[in-house]
């Protein structure tokens, strides 16, 4: 690891709430990502910047240099090398944070202009409390909406507590040691977020703390293969057994329609109205993406392949969850 560099000399005050973000491979939507945060309500002394380069390999220490050198945001770079995977980034980045609440947002997110300055109020309505913010598809790419793309959304607190729109108090972090690092794929930022619950912390939710997040290509096989890493989550029932299961047994809703789907095939055609009733959920869901019906038996390997990662989690972690 390099060692840090460190704040341009207009930024010597006490900020009020560090932005940390960690990157890998995303050179163009980190660009993007910092001229978002140049836009930001509240003045640029206020807050800190902190970005950890995990590894990169494409133009992403150029972008970086080059946000250095504007000089325009509190910004403190960080490079790992190997990577070390998201929890390991995030942890190196808050502890070299000064100010006392820490926002985590992603490489592949817009903060909107009043972000920052929506979390500083939930925050300080709320004192003590993780606060989550609203998270919703990149406006700017709906034109690369479409099956074989990867994005997220939140609607309300809870959802597994994504970093992609999400603030902590520092002594919060402190207190929980952060992300654990035996995380190394996926599940770490759920695990941060209920553990600060199980302390005793309470959740906000801000809706108008927005976040864009982007609408990535992955292709048809890139996007199977995100399902796979679902599997690492599944250890977060083994240590949260109170998290929520989609009617006590499915880790998400379109788990359980494809449940009922595969129940419908299984049943005779005598059970007609049945079978209609059992699949039709599942069904909409699969006409439902703006994709139209050629593209429904690649939906339904996509979901297919996530049930089988999530059984194998739920094998290897030995909890009951499809």
């Amino acid at each position: 690891m390099l060692p840090e560099r460190g704040y341009p000399p207009a930024a010597m005050q006490e900020p009020r709430i560090a932005v940390v973000v960690a990157t890998h491979d995303r050179a163009h939507r980190l660009a993007l990502l910092l001229d978002a945060l140049r836009a930001q309500t509240i003045p640029h002394g206020e807050f800190e910047v902190v970005i950890v380069d995990d590894g990169s390999a494409d133009s992403t220490p150029a972008v970086l240099a080059d946000a250095e050198r504007g000089g325009d945001l509190d910004l403190r770079v960080l490079r790992r090398e190997p990577a070390g995977g998201p929890a390991v980034a995030r942890n190196l980045g808050w502890r070299v944070a000064h100010a006392p609440l820490v926002a985590f947002t992603d490489d592949d997110c817009r903060p909107s202009p009043h972000w920052l300055e929506e979390l500083l109020i939930a925050a300080e309505e709320s004192p003590g409390a993780l606060v989550q913010g609203r998270v919703d598809k990149d406006p700017e790419q709906m034109h690369d909406l479409s099956a074989f793309a990867h994005w997220y959304e939140v609607r309300h607190a809870g959802e597994g507590f994504p970093t992609c729109n999400i603030l902590y108090p520092r002594d919060l972090l402190e207190r929980m040691d952060g992300f654990d690092e035996s995380f190394a794929i996926a599940g770490e930022d759920t695990d941060l977020g209920w553990r600060a619950v199980e302390s005793g912390a309470g959740v906000v939710f801000a809706p108008d703390a927005l976040v864009h997040h982007g609408i990535i290509p992955v292709g048809p096989i890139g996007r199977l293969r995100l399902t796979q890493r679902w599997a690492m989550t599944i250890r977060n029932y083994r240590r949260h057994p109170e998290m929520p299961k989609v009617k006590g047994l499915f880790w998400r809703h379109n788990h359980y329609e494809l449940f009922r789907f595969l129940v419908a095939l299984a049943l005779p055609r005598r059970f007609g109205a049945l079978r209609l009733f059992l699949a039709a959920p599942y069904v909409v869901h699969l006409t439902d993406r703006r994709t139209g019906p050629l593209l429904a038996p690649y939906l339904l390997a996509v979901d297919m392949a996530e049930v089988m990662a999530v059984v194998r989690g739920a094998i290897r972690y030995r909890v009951l969850v499809l």
